[in-house]
Order: structure tokens, then sequence, then C-alpha cells
């Protein structure tokens, strides 16, 4: 029987996704399966890597009972990104992983910027000092667990632990470890100054390669455990967010991707590293690029929010309401009769990281009403994206020509619409659904040989763009002015969330 399928392994943060797709990109047979996670403490995010391993064995049960097993050519994982495992010497659990969106690291953050210097960590790793990188929790077990930490052989991030389990072979890809903050992004190696900071040993971490590269193959034991065929290749993915521009074909200069999930993040692929507050750089899985992205802690989040905590409508009783408050809001005109809404309801990445942001709704009036809300909370989010793609333009000469968006918010005409007008450039929904999940398939294909490489594999299987929203002249003209607002309203209010924050902390 031939090897016509390939598996790409979502690991995501609330869930593990499995999907057997063909060469030409089509989704053939799906399992999933959800993954726990706990709260200790408020701002504290942990999951055991045990449930990873569960999550997974339970999805790829789901799908190998639509296929034979005997039809797949290999497989290749992309995870949620900055979350970070502790192993032992035995590779046991050394205590729970510690999430990407975890805040306990904050005095962290300030004591290895200290140490580093902000500027300079961010020429090394290309990322600016926040709570999201698993560097700073590395830091925070250093000084809170020592026997933890004495007793750590090694700290994975979710691909590399769950090739470990497949394969037994201790080795990540670099668009895996690259997100962890101790990466060197010229040399893709670890950086001697950032280990030496925590006194940190490259063994004790998984040795990267480049995406795409064969890892290993399916040991006897994980074949029993999963129902996988021993001697499967497994090859190097990477992080969910680059795996998502893969899955739609953002593989060269001109380009960028919007997912429109929970969290809006947007990459725009480019040739040669560069580093900036306005964004974050990583590696794109081509293995030959870099993505710099611009990441909205809250982007479909909102509109969720809004409808249940401030409308009061239940989606699942009543799920039309989503299309009747997008009637609204589409007979309300561009700028919300003066009404500006800041999208930080989970603080602000770039350009500002600042933790301590929050969301503001300025400009309210007795004529307003929920379709303004509405509609100002999809242009708040367009308008951050469009200030983040001007300083990307700016201070790295890369162009952006055209934005394929995916994602849940994406299936809305009207915000596809308002984020044409606002960023001034073509929006193109794509067909494909699981874009993170076939950016990985996409590895996998390359790595088998069915495509030359990773480029070669995404311009065979992403899906078609299914339909384009153009920028509207008058309306690109009244979102103008509305772009400098939006720039300013954040640093006029940084002083009042500082404030604020102190107050929210005195008073736990």
């Amino acid at each position: 029987m031939a090897t016509d399928l390939v598996i790409g392994i979502d690991s995501s943060t609330t869930a593990t996704k499995a999907i057997a797709w063909d060469p030409d990109g089509r989704a053939v047979a799906e399992g999933r399966a959800p993954v726990a996670m706990r709260s200790p403490r408020p701002g504290w995010f942990e999951q055991s890597v045990e449930d990873w391993w569960g999550s997974l064995r339970t999805a790829l049960g789901a799908l190998l009972e639509g296929i034979d097993p005997a039809r797949l050519a290999g497989l290749a994982i992309t995870n949620q990104r900055e979350t970070v495992g502790f192993l032992d010497s035995r590779g046991k659990e050394l205590r729970p992983a510690i999430l990407w969106l975890d805040e306990r690291c904050r005095e962290d953050v300030d004591l290895l910027a200290e140490r580093i210097g902000i500027a300079r960590f961010r020429a090394i790793t290309g990322k600016t000092p926040d709570p999201t990188p698993a560097v700073f929790s590395l830091h925070w077990m250093k000084r809170n667990e020592p026997e933890n930490w004495r007793r750590l052989a090694r700290a994975v991030d979710v691909h590399g632990y769950l090739v470990l389990r497949l394969t037994g072979v201790p080795a990540t890809s670099w668009a895996s470890a690259d997100p962890h903050g101790l990466l060197d992004l010229r040399s893709m190696r670890y950086s001697p100054e950032l280990l030496a900071a925590l006194d940190l040993s490259p063994e004790r971490l998984l040795p990267p390669v480049p995406p795409g590269s064969l890892l290993g193959e399916v040991t006897p034991e994980a074949a029993r455990e999963t129902g996988l065929p021993a001697g499967l290749p497994v090859f190097a993915g990477g992080g969910d967010g680059q795996a998502a521009g893969l899955g739609v074909g953002v593989t060269g200069p001109g380009r960028a991707y919007l997912n429109l999930g929970t969290a809006a993040v947007s990459g725009i692929h480019a040739r040669t590293f560069a580093a900036d507050p306005a964004f974050r750089t990583l590696t794109a899985l081509d293995g030959r690029g870099y993505v710099f992205e611009l990441c909205l802690r809250t982007g479909s989040f909102l509109t969720d929010w809004m409808v249940g905590r401030i409308f009061g409508f239940d989606p699942a009783r009543d799920p039309g309401c989503y299309d009747r408050l997008e009637a609204e809001a589409r007979r309300v005109p561009a700028g919300s009769d003066g009404l500006l809404l800041l999208p930080y309801w989970s603080g602000a990445m770039p350009p500002w990281w600042d933790p301590d942001a929050r969301g503001a709704v300025i400009g309210l009036a007795a004529e307003h009403g929920r379709g303004h809300l509405y509609r100002a909370l999809m242009e708040a989010v367009a308008l951050d994206m469009a200030m983040g793609y001007e300083a990307v333009e700016r201070t790295t000469g890369t162009p952006i020509e055209e934005i394929q968006v995916i994602g849940g918010g994406a299936r809305s005409p009207l915000w596809r619409q308002i984020l044409a007008d606002a960023t001034g450039r073509p929006i193109r929904l794509s067909a494909t659904i699981e874009a993170t999940c076939l950016g990985a398939a996409m590895l996998a294909a390359a790595g088998a040989g069915w495509y030359a490489d990773a480029a070669a594999a995404a311009a065979a299987m992403r899906g078609a763009t299914v339909e384009e929203n153009r920028p509207d002249p008058r309306a690109r003209e009244a979102y103008a002015p509305l772009r400098e607002l939006h720039r300013e309203l954040y640093p006029s209010l940084r002083g009042i969330f500082a404030r604020l924050a102190a107050l929210r902390r005195a008073g736990r």
C-alpha cells in the first residue's frame, strides 16, 4: 500500500489535534482530546507533561480509527510555544510545567533584564523581556525552587517532550526552542551569555535542529501506546504561530498571516534577522528565514467577552446573536461615531510591553449603542494591527502587500473589511481551517520526500483563497486620523495603568 498520508499534530494549550493529510492538503481523518490546565494561584497556570502525552495518545487513537496506519509516511508536531516542562535524570516530571500565559516570573523579568540589558536580550533572541518566554520561568525556578533546580536534568518544550516520548531521541526543532528565549537567532544555538546568566549548561536543554529534519522513528513502546506504526519517521516541527503561517503559504516577502483567534497574532515573513520593540522575531518554519510577529493577547476573546459579559447573550442558546450584532455594527460608520477602544484587556505586548496595561473605552456619549461598541472593538484590533504593520515596514523595510486571515474571528465579513480599510491592504480569507496542523503536516510531507522543501509543500498543500476584502478608499481615508489617535492612546494612559495596577496589588 502506498504511503500517501502524513500526520500534523497540534499540541495547543487546551487540546491536542491530530489530522491526517493527503499530498493535496486535504484532511482525511482527525482526532482530538483536551489537555487539563490548573491555576494553583492567581496568575499561575500549569500542566503535567503526562497530560500532554495522554492527550496525544487519545487524539491519535481517534485518528487511527479512520485510516490504515500503513498509509502513513511520517508526522510532525506543532506546539504551544513558551510553555516549559521540567524533567529529572530518569525523564520523569520534577514539577508541573509552567505555561506561556503564567505571570509568576514578573520580578524575574526585571532581574534578568537588568543583568543582561533589554537591548542586548533583544539583539540575541529577537524578543523584548516580558513574562512570556520560558527563560524567565527558569529564572523563577532557580530562585524559588533550588532543590528542583538542582535536580533538573532537562527543561523541555512541548514539541521536544512529545518527540522524546515517541522516539526516545532528546532533540527539538529550533522553531520550538526559539520562543523560550535562550536561542541566539543568528547562530541558531543556545546563547552562552544567557546560559551563563542562569548558570545553565546546554546539556540541560534539548539540542535544536532545523524544522523538517528527521528526528527519529516511533519506538515499539510508543507504537504500542499510540497505535502508530513502529519505525514511522518523526520530523521536526515548530511553534504553533509559525506553523499557522506556513499552513496558509506565507513563505516569502510581501505576505503576512493574521490569526484572529482568542488572541490576534500576525506574522510577516522575512529573509534576514531584525529586532525591534515593535515586534517579536521568531524563526520561520521554512528553515531559511524569520517571522516578525505582532501579538495582541485579546482577539476574538474580546467579541466573546462583550457578547456574554456586557450584552448578556448566551451563544449556545442564541447562535444568531453574533449575526445580529454584526448587522447593528455594519450600520455604524467607520470610526464608530467618535468611539475609540483600547484592546489591552490582558496587558500589552508589542510595541508597549506593559503587562499592567488594560482596556479602555474613550469618547462614550448618549447616542452610542451596542452596535457602536461592537464595531469599536473590531476597529481597535484592526487599528492595533495597522500600527504594527507600519512599524515593521518602517523599521525593517519589509513590505506587507497582502494579509492571509484565519481563525474564528475571520468568519466575520465586517471584521475582515474593517481590517482591509484600517491597514490599507487586501485581506484574503483562506479555505484552510486547521492551518496550524496543516503547517506541521507540510514539514512532514517535505521530510518524507513528497516535496523539495517546506515552501514547495506549502505551495502544493495550502488551501485556496475563498474570499477577498479590498480596502475601500473612503473608509481608508476615514481611518487615517484614527490610526494616529490609537497610537497616542496607550502613552496617554500609561501612568494611570501603573497606578491602577499598584492599587490592585495592594488590595490582594
